[in-house]
């Protein structure tokens, strides 16, 4: 039986070998572990990739969040939207504040938070947005900026997923006024551990949030603000510095990759929407599947990993039983929860691999 990896890490690093041995040797070498000058350089290149952006490097996807829900001056008695179907951080970070998680049901298509629904959600509390750009799609962020605006809200795009992904021809992480990634192993930049950034527009908040990811010193031992510890390790900088250098022709590759899972899968399940005016960077292959877990069990009796982001909502996670919602408020996000499962995806998945998972997802249904 072929062995098959859902995310080949390995495949990954053995074609950047040289190139990544050789970034963190220099590293190791210099002794700068914390806050060396990779780190610097990797801010400046990712703020260029996404058009002239301030970027501030962390130890993780949800510090980041974390970091620029701080400096957005998110606290105990505000209220913040968010969809329930996401990874817990999305949530988790605004209820960490003190603040209060406002979920708004998804777009059954995109999975993302659906704008005709936020307005009835916000409330003289409310303090902000934040939307998930899921699987590597951003929403509609036009609808949603102007819904911000128009109520005095911040916006917030959680693109965890979907660095190098573009909407209306502008780049995740470019588009609102602040923004996260995540560099976590998996994601379509990842780097060899923990890591994570800020993104914005506004170079006074980039300041804020330079002090805030280093204890809310300015300078050494001089604290301006409560701050954490939410430095990115320089070797994590380095090993982003490699990839993102053939980071373009990877994020052409999930294309490919994407399209013959489209070909191969039509009319068997439904696979995913990419909006005309968005390109996916899909981080997940997600399609949505009738007798879903029947299919996942099938499908790994194959020796074919799947996955299943995100089987339970957040509104009926045992951590917001105290938000009062349950099953049924948000119909889109809780059948997507039943139905959705993500394939091997990434962009050196070889042409009988994906034969493979495609004549298995066909036969199960015949």
């Amino acid at each position: 039986m072929m062995k098959m990896d859902f995310i080949d890490l390995k495949r990954q690093y053995n074609l950047y070998k040289n190139e990544i041995d050789e970034a963190i040797g220099e590293v190791v070498a210099s002794a700068r572990y914390i806050m060396g000058p990779q780190i610097t350089q990797m801010e400046k290149e990712l703020g260029r990739f996404v058009g002239n952006r301030e970027v501030v490097s962390c130890s993780s996807g949800t510090d980041a969040l974390l970091l620029a829900l701080m400096a957005l001056g998110v606290g105990p008695g505000d209220e913040v939207i968010t969809p329930p179907f996401t990874f817990i951080a999305t949530a988790e970070t605004i209820a960490f504040l003190g603040a209060k998680p406002v979920f708004v049901d998804i777009d059954p298509v995109t999975f993302n938070i659906d704008p005709s629904l936020v307005e009835d959600a916000i409330t003289e509390r409310t303090k902000g947005i934040v939307a998930v750009s899921l699987f590597g799609q951003c929403p509609e962020f036009d609808e949603l900026s102007e819904i911000a605006e128009r109520h005095g809200l911040f916006l917030l795009e959680d693109a965890a997923q979907s660095f190098g992904a573009t909407y209306k021809n502008r780049p995740s992480c470019g588009i609102t006024e602040v923004a996260i990634t995540s560099f976590f192993p998996a994601k379509p930049l990842g780097c060899f551990g923990d890591g994570g950034a800020v993104f914005t527009s506004d170079p006074g908040l980039a300041e804020h949030l330079k002090m805030l990811r280093n204890h809310g010193q300015k300078e050494r031992y001089l604290h301006h603000s409560i701050g954490i510890n939410g430095r990115m390790d320089t070797i994590q900088a380095a090993v982003i510095l490699v990839k993102l250098r053939h980071f373009p022709k990877e994020v052409e590759l999930r294309q490919e990759k994407a399209e013959v899972y489209n070909q191969g899968l039509s009319g068997v399940v439904e696979t995913p929407k990419v909006l005309d005016h968005n390109l996916s960077v899909f981080a997940q292959y997600t399609i949505k599947a009738e007798k879903r877990d029947d299919l996942k069990s099938h499908l790994e009796s194959q020796g074919i990993p799947v996955a299943v982001h995100y089987p339970i909502p957040l509104h009926i996670q045992p951590c917001f039983e105290s938000l009062g919602y349950k099953e049924g408020s948000f119909p889109q996000a809780e059948k997507a929860a039943k139905m959705v499962m993500s394939l091997p995806m990434h962009p050196y998945l070889k042409e009988e691999e994906q034969e493979m998972v495609i004549e298995a997802i066909r036969g199960f249904y015949g």
